[in-house]
């Protein structure tokens, strides 16, 4: 029977294991810069099967909280090299996730203090990071614009661009598009966010548009065995909403079954909340099948909520892979404890998002305890 520490592969990514480090924001990247210190942290967590590193901004425009990281920039390339290198060296595999945040930001984080970008200008009921004399605060997003049509191919370009310098450049095993979560590819899939009368609005095929377009020039870059993506059917993070979310989403799966990605990544519902929702129920078992009816051959990965005990079973049912998340924030040997059914550390909140090292890569492992 096949478990969780069995060797797998995500379409080129030979994996030492189905337990799979989901990506954690941290905010620990001053100036966007990826340190030394991040590439400790992941390199503590490199016996996972994979690592999906925090999201990054692919541009400037595609920043939405203070001191994340950025892959567009020299400095933040060579940020990058130190971690992947670190990953490596400790026998690891490690994806970045590519973001753009879209309307979940704030004129301060923005080029010249310009508006944030959004399929349509409507303001997002959420709140983001700012950073006042060193600590973080929590403020409302800005009024955003509406993208013009003819901004759309620059931001599919720089999406290509950010996958090719991760690859080529940063040394990393591929790339995680990030589709979730109400950030800008899955504001333009939503009708809660997307109000557009043009080619990029209306029908689910419209609504599409924009993501399949960016996954299928990512994967021209880098091959489709290098690329992931990230969805979240039902998550109402940073006021994610669709009237009809199991239509929307079978018709996205059954359009990426052709580019041969190395995996699909579902959030199943709300990103770090409940699993269940009973106002948004979805049927991801039928999510599944379309993909698969539809010839899609990419690792099905699961998240939100997995134990052990959670995840033995999706893999007993199927699944191919599962992503752990705040687990990983303190039990950097999570693979390890997850193995011997050894007691977890409990996660310092205080310490998730800025800082140094506290909280961050002093966590014990079992071998230290």
């Amino acid at each position: 029977m096949t478990t969780l520490f069995d060797p797998t592969h995500a379409g080129d990514l030979a994996l030492a294991n189905r337990i799979v480090m989901a990506p954690l924001t941290r905010n620990r990247a001053p100036n966007a810069i990826p340190t030394p210190l991040m590439a400790e942290y992941y390199a503590q967590r490199a016996s996972a099967g994979l690592l999906i590193t925090e999201a990054t901004a692919i541009s400037h425009q595609g920043q939405g909280y203070a001191d994340v990281p950025g892959l567009y920039g020299t400095e933040q390339l060579d940020g990058w090299k130190r971690v992947t290198h670190a990953v490596h060296e400790a026998g690891g595999k490690i994806v970045v996730q590519l973001w753009h945040v879209g309307r979940v930001s704030h004129t301060d984080l923005q080029p010249d203090g310009g508006q944030p970008v959004a399929p349509s200008a409507i303001t997002a009921k959420t709140k983001t990071v700012l950073l006042k004399d060193g600590a973080p605060v929590f403020v409302d997003t800005s009024e955003p614009r509406a993208l013009k049509a003819e901004e759309l191919p620059g931001i599919v370009h720089t999406y290509q661009v950010a996958a090719r310098n991760a690859v080529e450049t940063c040394g990393f095993d591929g790339v995680e598009v990030h589709g979730a979560n109400g950030y800008l590819l899955d504001q333009f899939l939503r009708d809660g966010s997307n109000q557009r009368t043009d080619d990029y609005g209306g029908s689910i095929e419209n609504r599409a548009r924009l993501l399949l377009e960016v996954v299928r020039a990512v994967t021209s870059a880098i091959g489709g065995g290098r690329t992931g993506i990230r969805l979240s059917p039902v998550t109402p993070a940073n006021d994610a909403r669709d009237s009809n979310p199991q239509p929307l989403f079978e018709y996205v799966v059954r359009e990426l079954a052709s580019l041969n990605l190395a995996y699909i990544h579902i959030i199943e519902g709300a990103t770090g909340g409940p699993r269940e929702l009973p106002d948004a129920p979805f049927d991801y078992a039928a999510l599944k099948a379309a993909y698969r009816t539809a010839g899609g051959k990419g690792a099905w990965m699961v998240n939100n909520g997995y134990d052990k005990a959670l995840a033995e079973k999706a893999v007993a049912n199927g699944a191919d892979l599962v992503a752990f998340g705040v687990p990983f924030l303190a039990n950097p040997d999570l693979v390890e404890r997850l193995r011997k059914s050894a007691a977890l550390n409990a996660p310092d909140k205080a310490t998730f998002y800025g800082g140094g090292a506290k909280g961050y890569t002093d966590y014990p492992t079992l071998k230290a305890a």
